[in-house]
């Protein structure tokens, strides 16, 4: 091994002494060359074309246009057949070989490379059709490009046969050989001048090569590096293109500056929006923004369905696009895109992701829609699904219409007229993939009738001074030409020709007590392909019960049910008056939005523009880590936080003594999910849903269906059967705020957490009086617990139930088990009775409590549950479980909290009555002593 090292190191220092070093190849390359050699090099090439005719460049003599840098350019060239134009910068030329297959990742691949006549250096931007009769005819795409950087003497290694070299590029990537197959050919500089020496494109070995089956980069990455079209759309151009960066708004030559592009730098730059320079108040604005860390994802803002368009002034209309909502979110040189629901898309629109990278801005958060459009400059869903569902290749064309983050700066905060100057300093007017959104301020009705003339889906009008709100607000409202929303498949049945597709789709939406509502069918707007692909979705999803809460005798016949979490765009001419779909045709299916989140749209009136003096109710998203202020019922001046969720009907009310909407609990829940999660966050939970509100029926829920809000997650747990089941569990803001969508208005925690499902870390002691007892006599009765509890050690923590009785949580050590546990507690509390049995009790039986107090010691079995602290009630008037101070017993009169009066007990939070709670790992004195049967003092 020592004699092998050696002889290693020595090869690699006669190496080094022969070649060149990389610096010095720079070097080289960046030499003038002189004007007659770069002749000399293009006479072959000059010679066999028509400049007259074809749009091909025929290369400067001029030293200043083709010296700098070692650029490389791909060009995937459809002539008499398909071939790959592998081309290096070098000399002031372009050294050419043609590869019939391209490119492969795989290092067993021998690439057939043969070496052409060398080509201008400008020829690198070329992007377009040669004419059918001169040389190469065909169309020219540029497939891609970059910089490389030879390993070694560049003109020896094509003196010799061997070329090793690096490559970094959009798709080309590390360390690639060129091979002549054979050596002994002429020993000219020259190579191709006639005979077309064979060479071979190898893959080195390194970290971006490939296995033998996986994808060909060719196949997986088919489109143009600077315009994303296919080879088809290029040759379907109305004229010829000579691609130059222009698309890019680049002045200098393609080839111009190239070096080694760093990971940010690996797709050619969009054009960059014009740097106007901000007005001197809109930089002070910009000065005073609230500072806050790049979020991870904001929930977006969502447009109310309109009857009629706003015809007063102070509103913006912009044409409303059919495709994808998307956020972009750039941090440095990383883009992530993710949809209207949070996921992550990223990896199926890359160039829209590098169009973003390109931005005038550090940091920012983008929000906007990508569509692909026709010729007319429409936007086609159906072209966008195809590009998902079956690869079609389309060009995206992302359209952005709002900036949410800038550099450190939240922007929600700002009018939406101000929010839009800032874009514009940061995006282009214009661009093939990355665009603004144009809006037109002026009267509504008329922008929406010459909308639906030019045959737009319709129009989005947008508040021009209004914060950026998430969820659905009545600030951006939509208007549509035709009608068309998204609805949820719960079944289908078969073609009646006997072919294998789809019949008929049978469409629902869910109303606000999550059942399934049906809507009708939809039999049309599917195409051969479509037919088949939904039939081989649809029938992974069948099952034998209806989803559907009630669906018509004769259209249950022959219907195969599906699970309903599949979403299809469907447009349809109006409602029946027993609420089906009249004339309606699927357009796709939605993979970006979740089945629980499809509702009837129901279309409202635009609200007049706001006068200063009522601003003070709007609602601004604010992000996990800023301080919340919630809402102040009896001031119309308390502007308050809206919670990042989207709701449906946020103006319906659960409690009709406050009038407590679904918005201000999702805003309450938001608002004190930092002091509330530690309590409930990685534990199994179970909510009270009252989704009718808490004066009609509510009930438990503890399984995960697909109901629940996004953020939700499941721990599986085994009943007493051995049965798995999946129950719900969270551990987020966003989750938390979410449940006021299902009308969560009682959150109830295991005493346990999810990793030690078996072994609690909490004991309840639940003190539930008779209507008789005093407050005085409960807080005397809660001093007591927690003095006998002291005598042997125990540190106890007080809270309110939100009803009238008050918990005493004892933290212990994850250790013991549920029997164990339960076992301690009932000692406990029958130590409690015995010692005063006029007191306190500890059976349920309702009779014998007149004048007591119920010790209820039952909450510490497994599955047992007790409400959260801070956790309302679903109980007129919405009282809050509160943790206490053990001072605060002391008070004259029972401490009363709840969401309405959230502003006079907000500050509380500031100080935590328990903090520490977590921290401590008890012991349990009795069991230690060994005695499992009683509570021991």
């Amino acid at each position: 091994m020592a004699t092998t090292r050696k002889i290693a190191r020595k090869s690699s220092a006669r190496a080094a002494a022969k070649s060149p070093t990389k610096k010095s190849a720079k070097k080289n390359a960046a030499q003038a060359t002189p004007s007659s050699l770069i002749d000399e090099q293009l006479a072959r090439y000059r010679s066999m074309r028509d400049f007259s005719i074809t749009e091909e460049p025929s290369g400067s003599s001029k030293a200043k246009s083709a010296l700098r840098g070692l650029p490389f350019v791909i060009q995937k060239h459809a002539a008499s057949h398909l071939h790959y134009d592998f081309r290096l910068g070098w000399n002031g030329v372009l050294k050419s070989w043609a590869v019939a297959k391209g490119p492969s990742y795989f290092p067993g691949d021998r690439r057939l490379a043969v070496q052409v006549e060398d080509h201008p250096m400008e020829y690198g931007g070329f992007e377009g059709i040669i004419p059918k009769g001169q040389y190469g005819g065909g169309t020219v795409m540029i497939w891609d490009q970059g910089a490389w950087e030879p390993h070694g003497d560049v003109d020896e290694g094509l003196q010799k046969g061997s070329l090793k070299f690096g490559m970094s590029g959009t798709k080309m990537h590390g360390n690639w050989t060129l091979v002549r197959m054979n050596k002994s050919a002429s020993g000219s500089r020259r190579w191709g001048s006639s005979d077309k020496p064979n060479w071979l494109l190898i893959k080195e070995h390194d970290k971006y090569e490939r296995g033998k089956d996986d994808p060909c980069v060719t196949v997986e990455e088919p489109n143009s590096a600077v315009t994303g079209r296919s080879i088809e759309e290029i040759a379907e151009a109305e004229t010829h293109v000579w691609q130059s960066n222009r698309t890019n708004g680049v002045t200098k030559p393609w080839h111009h500056g190239t070096k080694k592009k760093t990971a940010a730098e690996e797709t050619p730059a969009p054009k960059k929006a014009s740097n106007k320079p901000a007005s001197a108040s809109l930089k002070k604005k910009l000065n005073t923004l609230p500072q806050e860390r790049l979020p991870e994802f904001i929930a977006p803002q969502l447009a109310t369905h309109a009857a009629t368009p706003p015809n007063e002034e102070g509103w913006l209309h912009e044409l409303k696009l059919d495709g994808y909502r998307i956020q972009a979110r750039k941090h440095g040189d990383k883009v992530e895109l993710r949809t209207r629901s949070g996921l992550d898309w990223t990896h199926r629109m890359r160039d829209v992701a590098d169009a973003v990278r390109y931005i005038s801005a550090e940091n920012a958060i983008l929000d906007g829609e990508v569509v692909v459009l026709d010729e007319s400059g429409n936007s086609i869903f159906a072209k966008l699904q195809a590009s998902f569902e079956h690869g079609e290749k389309n060009t995206f064309t992302y359209f952005v219409f709002d900036l949410l983050h800038l550099d450190g700066g939240n922007l929600r905060g700002l009018p939406l007229r101000e929010r839009k100057q800032l874009l514009s300093q940061i995006v282009p007017e214009s661009g093939e993939i990355l665009r603004m959104s144009e809006d037109i301020a002026g009267n509504g009705e008329e922008v929406f009738h010459r909308a639906c003339e030019l045959h737009a889906e319709g129009v989005i009008a947008k508040r021009a001074d209004a914060k950026y709100v998430s969820g659905r607000t009545v600030s951006w409202l939509k208007l549509k030409c035709v009608r068309e929303q998204e609805f949820v498949i719960g079944g289908f049945t078969l073609p009646t020709n006997g072919t294998y597709g789809i019949g008929s789709l049978l469409l629902g939406y869910y109303d606000d007590a999550g059942k399934l509502i049906y809507a009708g069918r939809t039999g049309t707007g599917f195409n051969q392909r479509t037919h088949r692909s939904i039939r081989d979705v649809l029938e992974n999803l069948a099952q034998k019960t209806m989803p559907f809460a009630a669906v018509p005798a004769p259209d249950r016949r022959d219907v195969t049910w599906v699970k309903p979490t599949k979403v299809a765009q469907v447009r349809f001419a109006t409602w029946t008056a027993d609420g089906r779909v009249r004339q309606a045709a699927f357009l796709g299916l939605r993979e970006d939005k979740a089945a629980t989140e499809v509702f009837r749209e129901a279309p409202t009136t635009a609200p007049k523009p706001r006068t200063p003096r009522h601003r003070g109710r709007e609602f601004v998203h604010v992000n996990a880590s800023e301080k919340v202020t919630p809402m102040k019922k009896s001031s119309s001046d308390s502007a308050a936080q809206v919670a990042p969720v989207r709701l449906t009907h946020p103006e319906k009310v659960l409690d009709e003594n406050t009038k407590l909407t679904k918005q201000e609990l999702a805003n309450y829940y938001w608002a004190v999910a930092e002091h509330m999660l530690p309590h409930i966050a990685d534990r199994p939970l179970s909510l009270v849903r009252c989704p009718e509100g808490s004066t009609q029926p509510c009930f438990f829920q503890k399984h995960v269906n697909h109901m629940l809000p996004p953020g939700i997650g499941s721990v599986t747990i085994k009943d007493k059967r051995g049965k798995a089941e999946p129950y719900i569990t969270l551990n987020t803001a966003e989750a938390l705020a979410g449940l006021a969508q299902m009308g969560v208005l009682e959150v109830h925690p295991w005493g346990s957490k999810n990793d030690s499902l078996e072994r609690p870390d909490r004991i309840i002691i639940d003190l539930d009086p008779d209507a008789a007892i005093s407050w005085k006599q409960l807080g005397d009765s809660a001093k007591q617990v927690r003095s006998m509890l002291k005598s042997i050690g125990l540190e106890s923590f007080l809270k309110t139930t939100g009803g009238k009785g008050l918990h005493i949580v004892i933290p212990i050590a994850a250790r013991y088990e549920w029997p164990i546990v339960k076992v301690w507690a009932k000692a406990f509390a029958s130590a409690m009775e015995e010692a005063q049995p006029e007191l306190y009790l500890t059976k349920m039986t309702k009779s014998a409590r007149t004048n007591k107090i119920f010790v209820d010691y039952l909450r510490n079995e497994r599955g047992a549950t007790a409400v959260a602290p801070f956790s309302p009630r679903a109980r007129a008037g919405a009282p809050v479980s509160m943790p206490l101070t053990w001072k605060e017993l002391s008070a004259s009169e029972r401490p009363s909290f709840s969401i309405s009066n959230f502003s006079e007990w907000k500050e509380r939070l500031k100080k935590d009555p328990w903090k520490g709670i977590d921290s401590l790992k008890q012991k349990l004195p009795a069991v230690e002593e060994g005695s499992q049967a009683k509570y021991v003092a």
